[in-house]
């Protein structure tokens, strides 16, 4: 049957009038933590470790809400091939200058190795995770490229979100040191704005417990209390913890959906709903967060929700599905980033392993978004991008009875989209190439109709008068099927 029932229609109506901004940003953080180097969680548990600081320390009312999106939103940055250097994961580097700092990247110690090894260096390939652990010592101006671009990435998408200066202060300071001996500006003590220091004390916890447990990350903090932390900020996390009032919730073996709950119940305002402009725009900016991810996948998110925008209006569906449709097209690969650069930028022929963490990805894509009650749908049809009529899609190979009109449409544009951009494989393709070869798919793997509308959106005429190319490439390679 098709997932249009009145349940997923009441959905869509309701998304833009019960749906808070706590909701959406908690829901995509859990994004952001299965990104490779990453640790599964830790937007969250930081949440609830800083704001409990921020709470005993009586941090003003004005600046909770800034603090609040700060720690779920400190590395929304880091998920992208930020350069050259160690492989160019943005997210190993600033993992590694959490357990090491500047001074000793060269030469991680035997306590540090093993978990930046299994939490960090987590390739398959043992040779490529010893060669990425030798070059996180490799020149220190790169690594402070990686960093600033991380950074800077990351300030910028708290800004298209409408985060506040505050907010996006604290993410540009989150790495200061109390005595001035941190990146990028060099701040010291009360220099360094209050949410940063927060921010740092809160990450540093979860950290050090995540990987070395409670002690180990209250012993390490008490050792920075006045190098690298705020003295009153290390002492008032303390007699949280000595009072058992810091640690609930923050496990790594706990709940995430208990975690999440926990963080949510800490948003003042999670009863103020969003504008759908507002939504849009969170939307527009999570995209970019995935389109970050690799050079091949620059505004491809985007291409995807132009392209489905233009067979919508083609197709004559309403505003409210056409609004659906765009917001699907624009998340739809959230999940790739859990897919590591080195298979997404690969330029010869996946193996096994990494076509199974590629046919992984909608599936993935789809879990996140159901976090959000009211985005449900979106969640169905986004995690159907791969999907073909006949079946020989993935990752569930459903069947044309099965799949929507939305879905189909985002089909549809997914593949013009990849195929009409540059790849590690292959150059971009002319649109008369492109045509051509999603003619061959039509209709037994893309619905016809969708294809027409795709066709006059781009061109103003029918796929019937375009000439097609001898130049094409032969339809059955895989090459094209993990845009």
């Amino acid at each position: 049957m098709l997932y249009t029932s009145a349940s997923f229609q009441n959905d869509a109506r309701d998304s833009n009038s019960s749906i808070s901004l706590s909701e959406i940003i908690s829901a995509l953080s859990y994004a952001l933590d299965l990104t490779e180097g990453a640790v599964q969680g830790h937007a969250l548990r930081s949440c609830l470790l800083g704001m409990r600081i921020a709470a005993e320390a009586k941090l003003p009312d004005d600046q909770t809400s800034s603090l609040y999106f700060a720690l779920l939103l400190k590395d929304v940055g880091y998920n992208s091939d930020t350069g050259q250097v160690v492989g160019g994961d943005g997210h190993l580097v600033k993992t590694s200058l959490k357990y090491e700092g500047w001074t000793r990247l060269s030469k991680p110690n035997r306590a540090t190795r093993g978990p930046l090894l299994k939490n960090v260096l987590s390739e398959v390939d043992p040779t490529a995770r010893v060669a990425r652990t030798l070059g996180i010592g490799v020149m220190r101006h790169h690594t402070e490229e990686i960093v600033d671009l991380g950074r800077d990435r990351g300030t910028s998408i708290l800004g298209k979100l409408g985060m506040g200066q505050a907010a996006v202060q604290a993410i540009h300071s989150l790495n200061e040191h109390w005595d001035g001996s941190g990146y990028p500006d060099g701040m010291q003590r009360e220099q360094i704005p209050l949410l940063a220091r927060i921010c740092a004390v809160a990450q540093h916890l979860d950290v050090f417990s995540s990987s070395f447990g409670v002690q180990r990350a209250i012993d390490t903090l008490k050792r920075g209390s006045g190098t690298w932390f705020d003295p009153q900020l290390v002492s008032v996390a303390l007699s949280l913890h000595r009072r058992g009032a810091l640690w609930s919730n923050c496990a790594v073996t706990d709940s995430e959906d208990d975690t999440r709950r926990a963080v949510l119940d800490l948003d003042a305002g999670r009863k103020h709903h969003l504008e759908a402009g507002r939504i849009d725009h969170i939307c527009e900016a999570f995209a970019d967060v995935v389109d970050a991810k690799s050079n091949f996948t620059f505004r491809h998110s985007m291409g995807v929700a132009d392209a489905a925008f233009g067979i919508a209006r083609g197709l004559h569906l309403s505003a409210e599905r056409t609004q659906l449709v765009r917001r699907a097209a624009l998340l739809h690969d959230i999940g790739k980033l859990s897919v590591p650069n080195a298979v997404l930028d690969k330029n010869s022929a996946l193996n096994a392993y990494e076509w199974k963490t590629i046919h992984q990805h909608p599936g993935i894509s789809r879990s996140i978004l159901e976090r959000v009650g009211p985005f449900r749908e979106m969640a169905v049809i986004a995690g159907e991008h791969h999907e073909k009529l006949d079946g020989s899609g993935y990752p569930n190979r459903l069947m044309a009875p099965d799949l929507s009109l939305e879905s189909r449409i985002i089909a549809v544009a997914d593949v013009y989209s990849a195929l009409s951009e540059d790849r590690p494989y292959r150059a971009s393709l002319e649109l008369d190439e492109v045509v051509s070869i999603m003619t061959r798919l039509v209709p037994h793997k893309l619905d016809a109709d969708c294809f027409e509308a795709l066709v006059w959106a781009v061109s103003g005429k029918s796929r019937l008068v375009m000439e097609p190319s001898v130049h094409a490439m032969t339809v059955t390679s895989p090459e094209f099927a993990y845009a």
